[in-house]
């Protein structure tokens, strides 16, 4: 069954302040996995596709644990299956579906909103060490 789609909350505009500003529903828990990042980004990077050796090798994976991440993401309908052969051996192909390279793409783009919010809300700690330890509200370092 697919997985169920956030709603479309990963406009590239910054949410306004206050209250859920930094909740980022669009980072995707099927997408936001280690391995299946690598996978996504591995196959967003190959439009013609991947064979399973080579995603594995690309992704520092074993057999069982690329399978087992490549059937998730299956089955939420961002990444096909095709399968061939290589001369007289089976093989099997990955590419990223139409929707999976669109739902990743709306990844990526909460990912940068991340980012760009770390960025900005990091610039007042480069304040000096002795302004930190104790601010006008009377609150000092512990």
């Amino acid at each position: 069954m697919p997985a169920k789609r956030n709603s479309k909350s990963t406009s590239s505009q910054p949410a306004p302040a206050g209250s859920g500003r930094f909740a980022y529903g669009g980072l995707d828990r099927v997408m936001h996995e280690k391995a299946r990042l690598g996978i996504l980004a591995s196959l967003a990077a190959h439009d013609g596709g991947l064979l399973f050796n080579d995603l594995k090798q690309l992704c520092s994976l074993t057999d069982g644990n690329l399978s087992r991440h490549l059937g998730v993401l299956s089955d939420a309908g961002l990444v096909e299956i095709w399968k061939g052969t290589g001369g007289t051996r089976p093989q099997t192909m990955y590419r990223l579906t139409d929707v999976g390279r669109s739902r990743f793409a709306d990844y990526i783009n909460e990912l940068e909103r991340v980012i760009a919010d770390a960025q900005l809300d990091a610039a007042p700690r480069a304040e000096s060490s002795s302004r930190r330890q104790r601010d006008a509200r009377g609150w000092s370092s512990a």
